[in-house]
């Protein structure tokens, strides 16, 4: 429950604090002195409770259990923010009291931390509001043009139906449109024009997509064109710092960050590794697998795990990362993702699908604009029989078909095929080619199993050949 969650917060932040203050507080530096490293342990145990208001904030957005659901991004940022004010207040006053000091003069100083902390947030939030009202000019310029459908009309042209290509091509556009500005920008330009055509694309080819996983996929993409030759500010940085040339440095760090690249087609089909609908106990599971896999990745791509790699050692590791990334690619291989009806048969399979479940609905008609016939996935939670009675569709059958009118009204779920992306009024009719419901199968995780087993053997014949260190 609500209350439970906030009880366990409360716990953990008071015993955060309270190992916190067996530490001495981090001094400031002299600015005319010599600079030297805190220790870590200090400054980690220290300050572990500053990291409390980012738990709750990435909960909210991506954890969803039996008796909470997901909270929108500005409700998620809100808790977030309040429980930030809480500590801002309470964690000197809290401190002190664990060390058996007066706490009078923490209270004042916790609430000058707290007038000084609004201060700088209105003052850094002005860079920003800049930068958002900059890249909103460019957004509304593309779509005050039209060239934002015209973006995506090329790509799902090029791409031609090919998941694999539309997101290859977004990728490359996000890195273009991301080339010079920062981070706030980005983000707002690269979601607004390339997340679209990602959703709107995908449910043509039948992928659907949460938003969010969209959104991460472009901005990574967006966020790497930082150190993309020939633009990359953060090469140049890099640059000025290391008294390097810009260019070479771009390069070679863009040769860094491209072995990560694969990561984002990883989790858009593999949303648990955002932590979408996952609880507790699997979040936990995700989190180390995944740890996991991305050392073995890294040491595939740079040639060296436990010792230097021979060629067919840097395939299985890559072969092991991927089943530790998609356990879900090989489930589907041996065992069918879905049950699917067409024509009639559609409606006596919603009947027997549990009421709550998905269920995924290709509706084929002539579009809007082109007149062409093509195809949009919409998912709709089962309602038995009253499933699309519910959304406010009405179907006949017709000729073997499920032949559906023009909705009027209805949720959003239903957007992409409405009155403004279908035709009902031409020859061709809008129709329910085929429904497909998820079947009870065995768990992905299975297919950890023998992953880890190859990584054993690896080890072994690694061990052997582990005479000097990597570096």
């Amino acid at each position: 429950s609500v209350y439970g969650g906030l009880a366990i917060v409360a716990v953990l932040y008071l015993v955060l604090v309270y190992f916190a203050a067996r530490y001495p507080d981090v001094a400031m530096d002299d600015p005319d002195g010599p600079l030297e490293a805190p220790r870590l342990t200090p400054t980690l145990l220290g300050g572990a409770y500053f990291a409390l208001p980012i738990f709750i904030l990435v909960w909210n957005l991506m954890v969803r259990t039996d008796s909470l659901e997901r909270l929108s991004p500005s409700l998620s940022a809100f808790w977030a923010t309040i429980f930030m004010i809480i500590v801002a207040l309470t964690h000197r006053p809290l401190k002190a009291f664990f060390r058996g000091e007066g706490f009078g003069g923490a209270t004042v100083q916790g609430w000058r931390d707290f007038i000084e902390g609004l201060i700088l947030g209105a003052r850094n939030m002005i860079g920003i509001g800049v930068a958002t009202g900059a890249a909103g000019i460019i957004v509304g310029t593309i779509s005050l043009t039209g060239a934002h459908q015209v973006i995506g009309q090329v790509v799902e042209v090029i791409a031609g139906g090919n998941i694999w290509i539309l997101l290859i091509l977004v990728a490359i556009m996000s890195l273009i449109l991301g080339m010079g500005l920062p981070t706030t920008a980005n983000y707002i330009v690269v979601s607004s024009l390339m997340a679209p055509v990602i959703l709107s694309v995908g449910a043509q080819a039948g992928y659907i997509f949460p938003l969010i996983a969209v959104h991460l996929f472009v901005f990574y993409f967006g966020i790497l064109a930082d150190d993309t030759p020939p633009v990359g500010l953060a090469a140049y940085a890099a640059a000025a710092i290391s008294r390097g040339d810009p260019i070479k440095t771009g390069v070679q760090g863009f040769a860094y960050d491209i072995r990560t690249a694969l990561l984002p087609f990883l989790f858009i089909f593999n949303t648990d590794l955002l932590l979408i609908d996952v609880g507790l106990a699997k979040a936990v599971l995700v989190f180390f697998i995944s740890l996991i896999a991305m050392l073995l990745f890294a040491a595939a791509t740079q040639g060296y795990f436990i010792a230097k790699s021979k060629v067919w050692e840097t395939v299985v590791l890559l072969f092991i990362a991927f089943m530790l990334f998609r356990p879900d690619f090989f489930l589907d291989q041996v065992s069918e993702k879905y049950t699917t009806a067409t024509g009639p048969a559609v409606m006596e399979l919603m009947e027997q699908t549990p009421e709550g479940q998905d269920i995924r609905i290709t509706v084929e008609g002539p579009d809007f604009d082109t007149a062409k016939v093509r195809p949009v996935t919409i998912v709709l939670p089962s309602a038995g029989a009253g499933t699309l009675d519910a959304e406010g569709l009405l179907v006949m059958e017709e000729d073997g078909q499920l032949r559906i009118d023009e909705p009027f009204g209805g949720s959003e779920t239903i957007q992409p095929i409405s009155g403004q992306e279908f035709d009902y009024y031409l020859d061709d009719p809008v129709v329910i080619a085929k429904i497909e419901v998820e079947n009870d199968r065995m768990p992905k995780e299975l297919f950890f199993i023998p992953a880890l087993f190859l990584l054993f053997g690896i080890v072994l014949i690694q061990r052997r050949r582990a005479t000097q260190p990597a570096f």
